[in-house]
């Protein structure tokens, strides 16, 4: 989560969203978009991993009623 903060664009585009990070990362190299930026790439990250354990719940839940 540091790096979604100090790089936010790089670290949109290790998780695969290469438009949004470019995007963010045009609007981080302005002083005044980085914190616009950084605030993006944060509720990014965290829409990531809320994705992630839906997935993870879904899969054990299949499991479960086999």
């Amino acid at each position: 989560m540091l790096f979604a903060i100090l790089l936010p664009g790089i670290s949109m585009m290790f998780r695969g969203h290469f438009l949004k990070g470019l995007l963010c990362g045009i609007l981080h190299v302005t002083l005044i978009g980085w914190i616009p930026a950084a605030i993006w790439a944060v509720a990014s990250y965290n829409e990531d991993q809320a994705e992630k354990r839906h997935r993870e719940t879904l899969a054990a839940l299949r499991r479960q009623s086999r």
